[in-house]
């Protein structure tokens, strides 16, 4: 897949473009419907299939204290694109100059930049100054700017449609299973692994410890069983959720004991995939305590991780 993170005219490299707009945040069941189809529109024309989206939310322009929370960052939305098959993601920062565009300004934009011949979206994308663009103005003017729109139906699941917002609320709710649904596989972080206080170690339990960031959706405290992707390889993971109050002075964090695993992989990419919570997280009397628990945990966590790699 080719990456493009500033706007770069490509209608001249890809004359049949097909573009899936929008956000994609968390790259839902509804997202991958509205990908896919970019991607099977672009081989039925012998074109090629494109994600345009912003790198930065809109918000974050329009209304910084109304952003909200991430469901995955960049690195991973980028992954989870390329897995479905996508040519080209175009993933651009969105700026004050593009929030003043008129929803035709943005359309002339699309086509001056891309000339596309498809543009694939959702029911509620929205478009240029004051998100007064929409799907029906798609599909209203299209053929004025050389394209034809294909809108993708929400995708529901329970009565309810499938949204980023729905999933934000389960996860900060810490209903995996759900969240799990919606999202079409487990919750998942990406990052890079930073320095801890290396306890773990004289504990008999190493971990790998990711920062939370502000912007990042999180689930509530506790111990969950997870498995961790590293370097191509799947292994059974034990993830610690909070601030580790055994001990004083740790931030809130994600520690990740990796079974099997012994490589120092401080700043390499690390993914990590919760699979079920196993307990609260719980300040305990003595190291000894917290040692024996940590015991239990994992006997707690080898059957989920049995039924996680058998299923694979």
């Amino acid at each position: 897949m080719q990456f493009y993170s500033r706007l770069t005219t490509l209608r001249d490299d890809f004359p049949r473009l097909v573009i899936a707009l929008g956000m994609f945040d968390g790259v839902h069941r509804g997202h991958r419907s509205i990908i896919s189809r970019a991607v099977e529109l672009a081989h039925e024309i012998g074109g090629t299939s494109m994600v345009f989206t912003f790198s930065n939310h809109p918000l974050a322009v329009l209304a910084p204290q109304a952003v909200p929370p991430q469901i995955s960052n960049n690195a991973l939305r980028r992954q989870l694109i390329e897995a479905l098959g996508v040519d080209v993601l175009m993933a651009i920062p969105f700026t004050k100059d593009l929030a003043r565009r008129t929803p035709e300004d943005f359309l002339a934009l699309l086509r001056d930049s891309f000339a596309p011949r498809i543009l694939v979206t959702g029911p509620n994308y929205t478009f240029g100054s004051r998100g007064k663009g929409t799907h029906r103005l798609l599909q209203r003017v299209g053929s004025d700017y050389g394209f034809r729109a294909e809108i993708c139906p929400a995708v529901q699941l329970g009565g309810r449609p499938v949204s980023s917002t729905r999933i934000r609320a389960l996860i900060a709710g810490g209903d995996l299973a759900a969240a799990e649904a919606c999202l079409g596989r487990p919750f998942t972080v990406l990052d890079r692994v930073i320095h801890g206080d290396r306890r773990g170690r004289t504990l008999g339990f190493p971990t790998a410890n990711l920062a939370i960031p502000d912007a990042q959706v999180m689930l509530p405290n506790g111990v969950y069983a997870a498995t961790a992707h590293y370097e191509g390889r799947d292994y059974a993971a034990l993830a610690n959720i909070g601030n580790n109050p055994t001990f004083e002075g740790c931030n809130r964090r994600i520690e990740v004991n990796i079974q099997d695993f012994s490589e120092d992989i401080y700043d390499r990419l690390l993914e990590v995939r919760f699979l079920q919570k196993i307990r609260e997280e719980e300040k305990f009397a003595s190291v000894d305590a917290l040692i024996a628990q940590m015991h239990k945990d994992r006997e707690r966590a080898k059957e989920i991780w049995r039924n996680c790699f058998t299923s694979d």
